[in-house]
């Protein structure tokens, strides 16, 4: 094969795919029928979220070490302002959840495990954005498949009742859109999965390091116990 139609390697979801030229994918996507449409609009929306997702979830460092590294030296020495202006100058969901402790200095340490599970479920509600959209698609995806599949199939029948079994070339255009749905749902769901099963690893990473922060929070809190006053810091409106 020469010119457009030359198989060149393409990466679409970060899984290799045969490319066969903008026109054989026009004519593949044709065959396919109407339930390409619903495969097409999973496709694109899977791609959005999945950039969206990697880009948001990649900027978000993975520094509980350091976030309560730098807050367990300030409260050693005995100073909560500088504790909660690290804090502030780290930001991310980790230290919006250790700042939320430690405004609470001063009340029972109950209080404060509270006060910072729901920050920290915050966060997380946060994180997990729109990565329901993947599970949908890589589930409903090779369901698309399979319909067209049913759809292909009718169709060939319904060549077979009209023009009987002597020519094959009737009823290929049926079964040619039960495998190319079947083959584009695939295509579609399984990188989606891996997708998803990759980011939700990476919000559940998160997720356990500030729970670690928050019980190393507590644990220095209940050390210094008696040092340490309330700060006179506005606790921040939920959210922001």
């Amino acid at each position: 094969m020469q010119g457009e139609d030359i198989v060149t390697s393409h990466l679409i979801f970060g899984m290799p795919l045969l490319w066969i030229g903008w026109g054989t994918l026009v004519d593949y996507f044709q065959r396919g029928g109407p339930v390409m449409y619903p495969l097409l609009m999973c496709s694109l929306a899977g791609l959005v979220v999945i950039i969206e997702r990697s880009w948001v979830l990649h900027r978000i460092k993975d520094d509980a070490a350091e976030v309560i590294g730098r807050v367990r030296r300030a409260l050693h020495a005995r100073d909560l302002e500088a504790a909660v202006r690290v804090c502030d100058t780290i930001q991310g969901p980790i230290a919006n959840t250790v700042k939320a402790g430690l405004l609470q200095v001063g009340k029972p340490a109950e209080e404060i495990e509270r006060i910072m599970e729901i920050v920290a479920t915050q966060e997380i509600a946060r994180l997990e954005r729109f990565l329901w959209v993947l599970a949908t698609v890589a589930n409903i995806a090779p369901l698309f498949g399979f319909l067209g599949t049913v759809t292909g199939m009718i169709n060939a029948f319904d060549r077979v009742a009209e023009v009987g079994l002597g020519n094959p070339r009737a009823v290929a255009g049926g079964i040619s859109e039960a495998l190319i749905t079947t083959a584009a749902g695939l295509i579609i769901a399984l990188p989606t999965q891996a997708a998803y099963n990759y980011l939700t690893t990476r919000v559940n990473k998160i997720s356990l390091s500030m729970e670690t922060a928050g019980a190393m929070l507590l644990e220095t809190l209940k050390e210094l116990e008696s040092y340490l006053p309330r700060p006179e810091i506005e606790t921040p409106m939920a959210g922001r």
